[in-house]
């Protein structure tokens, strides 16, 4: 089987995949480490303590734990209202909410394992073209550089991003629909320690999330309209600080360094169906999602997870039909919820219709007085239905 694509769901699918007797090739456009590897920029990634696990058993939650920041509570707020609710791991006995973790630190240890696995074909850089799917099997060619390769696999997936090459070559529509918003992203340092504390704060403009990384470094990604990011990204550091603070507040102490700021724009995309002919979705292939709540890489990594698991688990063809359809079931559930759950987190937030602020801030105060609702939002990490995968459960792909 062939993966096409090495980002951060790419290759934890391959990682959990070594070892398992399956034959892989993993193709990836633009090596680990260049300056135009998107997968591994100077974004950090919220990870939930299903993924922490998911890590643990592809063996390279050692290699980030030291740059792990713990979230050990979150607090959500609605600019200008009254409205605001506070989620603490202590309370749901646990150590931490989630982990978060630099792009670059999980780039690096997922790439150290997957360059050290003898069972893994790497074609890095290489780029797939004249791909051909049919019920026998797919065939392309890898090209790097003058030389080109030819290949045949019996199931191809595509971990190619939200403009998936694979999924158009496979006739799956993809339904796309625009926020009209920008994220800028960036790290801050503020001159107060933090204490593992994650923001959550839903401005008009958009959702403006603050999380911890060391004792005084936040991680930024600040939500703008379309038309404002273009003048957010422009402004010289001290009053792009200054703007911040005024958005976000004084919870988190003052900001008073700025890193370097990126920027891409917020649109979400939703395959019809994560399965077709020797084909399968995963990550932003199937689903593209908003980054409130911290949900979409959280979801593609369970996608890897348990197509690892059902791949493991079968001894015949990794592109069967039945075998495919089980998996799409299985995931069925957890990625329709995720996606729900976020776009309307971001439809709820940003609606100024006359009374519909009073009611969400009502909300608000509702869930931060009622535990069992507490409760079912620390096991979001666990998927919004289906099977739970067995990597995130703490067990090994398949039984010894």
């Amino acid at each position: 089987m062939s993966v096409v694509g090495g980002g951060m769901v790419g290759a934890s699918l391959a990682a959990a995949l070594i070892g398992s007797g399956v034959r892989l090739l993993l193709i990836e456009a633009v090596p680990f480490g260049a300056s135009t590897q998107a997968s591994f920029d100077e974004r950090n990634t919220a990870l939930g303590n299903a993924s922490r696990r998911i890590f643990e058993g592809l063996g390279v939650w050692e290699t980030l734990a030291g740059e792990a920041a713990p979230i050990r509570a979150i607090h959500v707020s609605d600019a200008g209202r009254f409205g605001s609710a506070r989620l603490v791991a202590e309370e749901q006995g646990i150590d931490a909410l989630g982990y978060v973790v630099p792009n670059r630190r999980i780039g690096a240890a997922l790439w150290g394992r997957l360059e050290r696995a003898a069972d893994l074909l790497l074609r890095v850089p290489g780029q797939v073209e004249g791909v051909a799917i049919e019920a026998g099997g797919v065939r392309f060619d890898v090209a790097s550089g003058a030389e080109r390769e030819a290949v045949t696999a019996r199931l191809v997936v595509a971990a190619d991003g939200a403009h998936s090459q694979i999924r158009s070559a496979a006739g799956i529509e993809a339904a796309v629909e625009d926020y009209e918003q920008v994220a800028v992203v960036a790290n801050v340092a503020s001159d107060a320690p933090q204490g593992g504390i994650a923001y959550e704060r839903f401005t008009p403009a958009g959702p403006l999330a603050v999380l911890p990384l060391a004792e005084r470094l936040l991680s930024v990604i600040w939500a703008c309209r379309r038309d404002d990011a273009a003048r957010v990204l422009a402004l010289d550091d001290a009053n792009w600080l200054a703007e911040l603070q005024a958005r976000f507040g004084w919870r988190a102490g003052r900001f008073v360094r700025a890193g370097r700021r990126a920027s891409y724009p917020l649109k979400l995309t939703r395959a019809a169906s994560p399965v077709a002919t020797r084909t399968v979705l995963i990550g932003n292939a199937a689903q593209a999602l908003h980054p409130v709540a911290g949900q979409g890489f959280n979801l593609g990594l369970r996608d890897a997870a348990m197509l690892a698991e059902v791949i493991a688990a079968s001894a015949g063809d990794p592109g069967a039909p039945a075998l495919l359809e089980r998996f799409a079931a299985w995931r069925a559930r957890d990625r329709s919820g995720v996606t729900r759950f976020t776009d309307g987190l971001v439809r709820l937030f940003g609606d100024e219709r006359f009374g519909v602020g009073l009611l969400r801030n009502l909300g608000l105060l509702l869930f931060d007085l009622t535990p069992p609702a507490k409760s079912a939002l620390a096991r979001v990490s666990l998927g919004f239905g289906g099977p739970v995968p067995r990597l995130a459960r703490g067990l090994p792909v398949r039984d010894a």
